[in-house]
């Protein structure tokens, strides 16, 4: 008799159990449940003077301050969405030191890029020398991935004092802006797409 009540009331608990999972899928889609999270946070410390260079809009940590970083990007499709931002990967520029994936400095006329660290992938299985297409006001643009913006790391000389890179990041050369027709100062970061060429 017992064993006949319990199951009755399981039963009746069904639709509730139901409705709350169905509506739990649909707040974490609408939330942008396909974007990674985040991993842990970095204690910002500020740089010695003159080190961190502020050139196209980048960011220097701060003693105080603590930041976000990202073992992971979200998935790569035909039409990724990201965020693009300014990158200087000449010698002397903003980017630090020589690109990851050559050892070498490229000129603010190349089409050249870093990729958040989930999109840039691992030591042993990245996406160094490969061509992406980049879309943005009706315009789109080969370039080629010539190092990873880091997501995991910051506030340190290796990266020049500035912040850990954003999980959604094609960070850009000049030359990208400006075959995309998208203002040059770095100063605002527009949303485009980006697919494997």
């Amino acid at each position: 008799m017992k064993m006949g009540l319990g199951i009755s009331r399981l039963s009746s608990l069904v639709p509730i159990l139901f409705s709350i999972v169905v509506m739990g899928c649909c707040l974490i889609a609408a939330e942008g449940g396909d974007d990674c999270q985040e991993s842990g946070k970095l204690p910002g410390k500020n740089p010695p003077p003159g080190k961190c260079k502020e050139d196209d809009n980048s960011k220097c940590c701060a003693e105080g301050e603590s930041y976000s970083i990202f073992q992971c990007s979200p998935p790569v499709t035909e039409q990724t969405k990201a965020i693009l931002t300014l990158n200087s990967f000449q010698e002397g520029g903003d980017g630090g030191g020589p690109s990851k994936c050559d050892n070498m400095y490229h000129s603010d006329d190349e089409a050249v890029v870093a990729l958040s660290t989930g999109w840039f992938g691992s030591d042993d299985n990245n996406r160094c020398h490969n061509s992406i297409i980049i879309s943005s006001n009706g315009k789109e643009v080969k370039a080629t991935v010539v190092d990873e913006c880091d997501s995991t790391q910051g506030c340190d000389e290796e990266h020049d004092f500035q912040r850990p890179c954003r999980y959604n990041v094609v960070d850009a050369s000049k030359a990208v802006w400006k075959a995309l027709a998208v203002d040059e100062n770095g100063k605002d970061e527009p949303e485009i797409e980006w697919s494997e060429a």
